[in-house]
C-alpha cells in the first residue's frame, strides 16, 4: 500500500524555453534542437511517444521524449512486514485491465485461482508471463514458507521452495493492493521468524458457527499464521460429531461434514487444524454420560472435570476418541493437553486418592506416586497418537517436578502459566533439551469474561513488551534459547460464554492477533510505532 504514486515529468519554466528558441535562431539551417531526457532508474515511462521539435525552416522534427523519473521505492506496508526489501525505481504494479495470474507448475493452481479472484483477474493457468501479469514460481532450497517477490518491468512474480512460501507472497501482494494500492518496485525477500504460529479458539465451553470459525481462518491467512487449535472437549461440552461415543456430544456441535469444510479450507490457507482432548483433566462432558469414570476421593466426593485413571476404562474411551479423530483431522501436530488433573493439586494427593496411589505402585513400583501415574497416563496417550503419525504437545503443568516417569521426549511443553503448585520456570524444559511453544497467560491469552486475575489483552502490550522468548510473565528467557521456542499460540477461552457474542470475540481479538503475528514472524522492535501500525491495520481492513 506504499506504492509511489509516478511523478509528472519535469515542466519546462519560461526562461529555459526562451533560451531553447534563442538557440535555435542562431543555429545553422537545419540544426535540430535536441529535447533532454530524463532518467527513469528502471521501469517503462508512461505514454510512450514522439515530442515534436523545431527546425530553423520551421519543419517539425522527431525528438526523444523525456521520460518519467521515478523516486526510489519504499518497503511494502503490511502486516506482518515484510524483512527484506531492496528498493528499485519505477512505477510499481497494480492490476490493470486484462492482467492475469499465471503459474509455472500445476501445484501452485490452488494459490493461483485465490489470488486472481481476490484481485478481480483472470487466472490462465501454466503459460507464459506477459506484461501486466502475475507469475507464480516454485524455485530455490531451504525454508518452505519463504518467498521472493520481484516488481520490475510492469509484472510481478512470486516464487518459493514450496507451495506455502508462494502463498505468503500473494498475501503480500493482495495487500498491498489493497483498496486501489501500488505494490513497490523492487524485490521483497521475506520468511517467518518462527515455524508455528498459531490462533487456539475454546470450541468446548462456546459454541462457535461453522461460518465463524472459517471467516477466522481467512483472516489467519491473510496474517500468514499456520495454525488454528480447536479445544473440542471440556466439561461444558463436547462439541464435534462422534460415531464411536455419540452419548458425550453436546446438543450444539459440529458435524463432521462442518469439520471437513473448516479443515478444507484451511488446508487452502496453508493452516493445519491442531486438534485438543484434554486429558485426564477436563472430561466433565465425557463424565456426564459416563459417571462410573469419575474420580472420587477417598470420602467418596466426586472431583470435577477429572477420570480416575486407575479404570482401564477411563483410558479406553479416550483412546476411542482420539483414534476416531486422528481421521477427522489430518494434520501434522495434536494437543494432548495434560493440564489440571485436580488429584494434584491437594496438599496430600496419597491420601486423597489412594486408589491412585495403588495403582501407581503396582505399575511403577513402590515408590512410584500419583504424578507418575498421570505421567504414564500421558504416556500412554502420545502412544496412540505417535501412531497415527502426528507431532505432539502438551500443558506445562502436565510435566510434574516430582514424577521419575518421564514424559516422552517428543512431547512439545505448550507452556501457558507458572501459577500451578509445583510451578517451574520455562528454563526447566528448555535446559532439559524439550521444544516449547509460547502461550504466555499474561500476554496470549483472551478469557471470556475475565474471570480470576485475567484482563483481555491488548494489541499494544503484546506489539510493544511481548515476544517469543517471553515465556512466562513479561521477562524473557536467554537468547541461546531461541532456537528452541518453535513459536507461539493466541488463545480465546470460553470460561463465562455468554460474556461475549462471537462477533464481539472476533472484534476483541483483532488487533491482539494482529501485534501477535507481527512479533511471530520477526521479533525484532518493529519499525513502525504502534499508532503507525494501528492505523495501517485500519487501512487494510
Amino acid at each position: 500500500m506504499t506504492g509511489r504514486r509516478r511523478r509528472a515529468p519535469e515542466k519546462k519554466t519560461p526562461g529555459r524555453r526562451n533560451r531553447l528558441l534563442l538557440g535555435a535562431a542562431v543555429v545553422a539551417a537545419g540544426a535540430v534542437a535536441t529535447a533532454a531526457c530524463w532518467s527513469t532508474g528502471g521501469g517503462s515511462p508512461a505514454g510512450a511517444g514522439s515530442s515534436v521539435g523545431t527546425s530553423a525552416a520551421g519543419s517539425p522534427t522527431s525528438s526523444p521524449q523525456p521520460t518519467r523519473s521515478y523516486p526510489l521505492s519504499q518497503a511494502p506496508r503490511t502486516i506482518p512486514a515484510v524483512r527484506e526489501h531492496t528498493p528499485a525505481r519505477g512505477p510499481g504494479w497494480r492490476p490493470g485491465s486484462g492482467a492475469r495470474v499465471v503459474v509455472g507448475d500445476d501445484r501452485l493452481a490452488d494459490e493461483g485461482r485465490l489470488l486472481a479472484g481476490e484481485l478481480g483477474m483472470g487466472y490462465a493457468g501454466r503459460t507464459a508471463a506477459r506484461g501486466g501479469d502475475v507469475e507464480l514460481g516454485l524455485a530455490g532450497s531451504g525454508d518452505q514458507e519463504s518467498y521472493t517477490m520481484t516488481v520490475q518491468g510492469g509484472r510481478v512474480r512470486i516464487t518459493g521452495p514450496g507451495e506455502a512460501g508462494v502463498f505468503y507472497g500473494t498475501r503480500t501482494l493482495k495487500q498491498e493492493v489493497h483498496g486501489g494500492g501500488t505494490a513497490p518496485e523492487g524485490v521483497v525477500r521475506d520468511a517467518p521468524a518462527k515455524p508455528r504460529r498459531g490462533f487456539m479458539l475454546d470450541i468446548a465451553r462456546k459454541y462457535f458457527t461453522a461460518g465463524w470459525i472459517e471467516d477466522r481462518i481467512r483472516e489467519l491467512g491473510d496474517l500468514k499464521y499456520n495454525e488454528l487449535g480447536l479445544h473440542f472437549s471440556d466439561d461444558q461440552g463436547f462439541r464435534i460429531e462422534s460415531s464411536s461415543h455419540p452419548e458425550i456430544v453436546s446438543q450444539q456441535h459440529l458435524s463432521k461434514a462442518d469439520v471437513k469444510k473448516i479443515v478444507d479450507l484451511a488446508a487452502s490457507r496453508h493452516i493445519t487444524i491442531v486438534p485438543e482432548i484434554d486429558s485426564p483433566g477436563h472430561l466433565g462432558a465425557v463424565i456426564a454420560a459416563h459417571p462410573d469414570l469419575q474420580l472420587r476421593n477417598a470420602s467418596g466426593v466426586a472431583t470435577r472435570g477429572a477420570v480416575d485413571i486407575s479404570k482401564p476404562a477411563a483410558a479406553k474411551i479416550v483412546d476411542d476418541l482420539l483414534n476416531e479423530y486422528a481421521g477427522v483431522f489430518p494434520g501434522a501436530y495434536w494437543h494432548l493437553g495434560g493440564d489440571e488433573y485436580q488429584a494434584l493439586a491437594v496438599s496430600d494427593p496419597a491420601a486423597s486418592y489412594p486408589q491412585l496411589a495403588a495403582a501407581a505402585r503396582q505399575k511403577y513400583g513402590a515408590r512410584a506416586g500419583i504424578a507418575d501415574l498421570a505421567t504414564g497416563w500421558m504416556n500412554d496417550r502420545a502412544d496412540v497418537v505417535r501412531g497415527h503419525g502426528r507431532t505432539m504437545r502438551a500443558w506445562n503443568d502436565g510435566f510434574y517436578r516430582a514424577s521419575a516417569v518421564q514424559p516422552a521426549k517428543d512431547l512439545e511443553a505448550a507452556y501457558w502459566t507458572g501459577k500451578e503448585i509445583g510451578a517451574r520456570q520455562p528454563t526447566d524444559y528448555l535446559g532439559a533439551g524439550r521444544k516449547v511453544i509460547n502461550y504466555n497467560d499474561e500476554f496470549l491469552y483472551y478469557v471470556l469474561g475475565q474471570p480470576q486475575t485475567f484482563v483481555y489483552p491488548t494489541g499494544q502490550r503484546i506489539y510493544e513488551q511481548w515476544t517469543p522468548r517471553v515465556l512466562r510473565g513479561a521477562a524473557a528467557v536467554p537468547a541461546g534459547y531461541d532456537g528452541q521456542i518453535l513459536g507461539g499460540v493466541f488463545a480465546v477461552w470460553c470460561d463465562r460464554a455468554g460474556a461475549q457474542t462471537q462477533d464481539q470475540v472476533a472484534a476483541g481479538v483483532r488487533m491482539p492477533l494482529r501485534a501477535t503475528a507481527q512479533k511471530l514472524w520477526d521479533a525484532r522492535t518493529p519499525a513502525l510505532s504502534w499508532a503507525q501500525f494501528r492505523q495501517l491495520a485500519d487501512r487494510l481492513g
